[in-house]
């Protein structure tokens, strides 16, 4: 909690949540600082996250991540994409995003085209199991944020999302 509030300046509301569990709280912040240190970029791992979000509804995730890729300053064209759940305007970003997806849709077993695709973009076979791993880390957090019914903190109000 401590390394939470020093991060974020306080301690959102979701993660008072998942600190109920503190085996869940310790294990996301544990797997998102191993995902932190991938070889993708910081901007296609927001993508990836950001795909893992809106698939799964977390209102809360699309926002605060909203805010991460603000901050990154990310184009507004690819975060209306990603958070309209449509393809993105840079073809290596949708890349990873149907990546995402088609790991996803099939429960890792991606078809070999898939994989091409991905690759053909210029991600490598290590990029190819990050993804698992940011899929792992971020659908833990999106199941817990739905499952505790986390509140949007008032400094993420202005990227509220909703499930269309």
């Amino acid at each position: 909690m401590a390394a939470t509030a020093k991060k974020f300046g306080r301690v959102p509301a979701a993660v008072a949540r998942l600190a109920t569990s503190p085996e869940l709280l310790n294990g996301f912040l544990k797997l998102s600082a191993i995902f932190e240190a991938t070889t993708l970029t910081a901007l296609e791992r927001e993508v990836l996250i950001m795909t893992v979000a809106a698939r799964n509804e977390c209102h809360l995730c699309v926002a605060m991540h909203t805010a991460t890729l603000a901050r990154l300053d990310a184009p507004a064209e690819l975060v209306a994409a990603l958070r309209a759940k449509a393809p993105l305007p840079e073809p290596r970003l949708e890349a990873l995003r149907v990546f995402v997806h088609a790991v996803m849709d099939t429960r890792g077993e991606a078809p070999p085209e898939a994989l091409e695709a991905f690759t053909g973009a210029g991600f490598s076979q290590r990029n190819a199991l990050e993804v698992v791993l940011g899929i792992g880390t971020y659908t833990l957090s999106t199941y817990a944020n739905r499952l505790t019914r986390a509140p949007l903190d008032d400094v993420f109000a202005e990227h509220a999302w909703h499930a269309a």
